[in-house]
């Protein structure tokens, strides 16, 4: 509930304090004492518009600060502002017209502030704050009554997953023809290289293949002159060390000690025939065919053109093959994951127009049931003549269902049901207001009524049934009322009064809580607009009906 209000130098207020409590609570006071000045500073804080002439002559700024006795709100949690002791809802204006709102010393912006404002006071009368006018606020009311939120909710869930598989449809078929340019660039560039028939390794082979035969002259003559000087020509190395080992041989019959030096260089006579027949087999090597040096550049010219394309090595352009492979194989199935997708895009359609039309159904018998009950509870209010009706029209569409819900008034006999917007006064809203707000008691979430002028234009029986009204909503919202009636006055759980006074050629505004006494000289006052025995008499009996 709301515990208490504190305003500061706002139009005629310079600092004042206002206390609440559960249940009915009424603010009375002569006209002009400053009742509305409240009701507009509540509406500071709640987040309505802020207006720099509002803040008293001669200050440089004004505040308005409410508390709030409620915690761990859910959208508090989503703002990520902790509530555990209650809410304050602040809100600075200054004269240089700028203003700053704050929950629990969080600044936040004006529509989080009007968010979390409308989630915790509902204001009736002659102010913007009015959700009644709102379309969506009425067919949230008539589904609140018809205990419909499951079934709107379902509804709203169908519509979103409907969206999404139309847009993820929209996507598939939109790139359609990139998916085509795509597919023909992958299986060209795939082709292209399985043509070129790439191996691991090859390219360095045929490098250095390339530099043998760049240089095959001079190697066949290299080869020719070392086989010629090792074993070919007269008084090569193989002849020349044969006839060392002869006459080492000769030596040792006389000399033993010389056959280790003969063993070494016997051992190495082997080697010498080895390398012999290994160059022999490099002449025939390096006598190749002439045009393979071609045929090695053109090669290694195609693998470098490869490389250009898809990677800086053999390694690297079939590592990209095999992705393109696995790419154009994904872009292969776009087709088949289409047709899933309409398939499934069609049985959530389907399944989404039964359950809007389901629920349109059960909107149209609650608005029946809501047409009678607040016609016949606006007959008890001065409505002796009115009709009242909700309306539904088809409507394309929406995660709300298939439904336009309008509240339709006409407030006197012959004229033409119209939307509250355009025929209701702020009394007449008030009081119908009342009618809804008292057969939605007990669904409804907001837990603040404020309801300002609701007495406008009636009196006598009929203000006994709206206190009635009143007390009833009460006992499960706290009910803040601003009235001039007696009868409403009289059964209220707290009053309050306001008195506006001068002081040195300056207009204040009090607040004052009335004892027993005092609630009994102001009911009096309000019976007969002064104080007299006859009044205080008729008071104490009002009084004492109501105790």
């Amino acid at each position: 509930m709301l515990k208490e209000l504190r305003i500061k130098n706002l139009a005629i207020i310079d600092d004042l304090t206002i206390r609440f409590e559960a249940g009915l609570n009424v603010l009375t006071g002569e006209t002009g004492a400053g009742k509305s000045i409240i009701v507009d500073a509540l509406g500071l804080a709640l987040g309505e518009r802020a207006q720099t002439d509002m803040i008293k002559t001669g200050k440089e700024d004004a505040s308005v600060e409410a508390f709030f006795e409620i915690s761990d709100h859910p959208l508090l949690k989503e703002m990520g502002i902790i509530s555990e002791d209650g809410i304050i809802l602040r809100r600075n204006i200054s004269a240089a017209g700028k203003s700053r709102a704050y929950i629990n010393d969080t600044i936040v912006n004006i529509q989080s502030l009007s968010d979390i404002g409308r989630a915790l006071v509902d204001m009736h009368g002659q102010h913007e704050h009015q959700s009644l006018l709102s379309a969506d606020n009425q067919r949230t009311l008539l589904d609140f009554y018809g205990k419909l939120q499951d079934k709107r909710i379902e509804v709203e869930t169908l519509f979103h997953e409907v969206q999404s598989l139309r847009k993820e449809l929209s996507e598939l078929k939109t790139n359609i023809k990139e998916r085509a340019h795509r597919t023909d660039l992958l299986s060209f560039q795939i082709n292209e290289i399985d043509s070129a028939s790439l191996k691991p390794g090859e390219k360095e082979a045929l490098e250095e293949e390339r530099l043998i035969l760049s240089n095959l002259n001079r190697l066949n003559e290299l080869t020719e002159t070392a086989y010629s000087v090792l074993y070919e020509s007269e008084g090569a190395c193989i002849e020349k060390l044969s006839s060392v080992i002869s006459k080492l041989r000769e030596m040792s019959s006389i000399d033993p000690s010389i056959n280790e030096t003969l063993s070494l260089l016997a051992s190495a006579m082997p080697l010498l025939e080895d390398a012999s027949v290994s160059l022999r087999g490099c002449k025939a090597k390096y006598d190749l065919n002439p045009h393979r040096l071609e045929n090695i550049e053109e090669r290694l010219e195609n693998i470098k053109k490869l490389e250009k394309k898809y990677g800086d090595s053999i390694d690297a352009i079939l590592r990209y093959r095999d992705e393109a492979e696995r790419e154009l194989i994904s872009l292969g199935q776009t087709d088949e994951k289409t047709e899933i997708v309409e398939n499934h895009l069609a049985e959530k359609e389907r399944k989404l127009l039964d359950t809007a039309a389901q629920l349109s159904e059960k909107r149209k018998k609650t608005a029946e049931e809501i047409s009678r009950a607040v016609g016949k509870i606006l007959k008890e209010l001065a409505f002796e003549k009115a009709e009242f009706r909700v309306d539904i029209k088809p409507f394309p569409l929406s995660s709300s269902g298939i439904d336009a819900v309008e509240f339709l008034f006409s407030a006197n006999p012959g004229e033409q049901l119209k939307p509250l917007s355009k025929v209701a006064s702020g009394g007449e809203l008030s009081r119908i207001m009342l009618a809804l707000k008292n057969i939605l008691a007990d669904v409804d979430g907001i837990p603040v009524l404020i309801f300002d002028e609701v007495d406008a234009g009636i009196g006598g029986r009929t203000a006994d049934s709206v206190g009635m009204k009143l007390k009833k909503l009460a006992k499960t919202h706290q009910v803040i009322c601003i009235t001039h009636l007696p009868q409403i006055a009289s059964i209220a759980d707290f009053h309050i009064m306001t008195e506006k006074f001068q002081k040195k050629d300056r207009t204040y505004v009090k607040v004052k809580e009335l004892s027993e006494d005092e609630r009994k000289t102001e009911i009096a006052r309000m019976l007969s607009g002064k104080i007299t025995d006859v009044s205080l008499r008729h008071a104490g009996e009002l009084l004492e009906r109501n105790v």
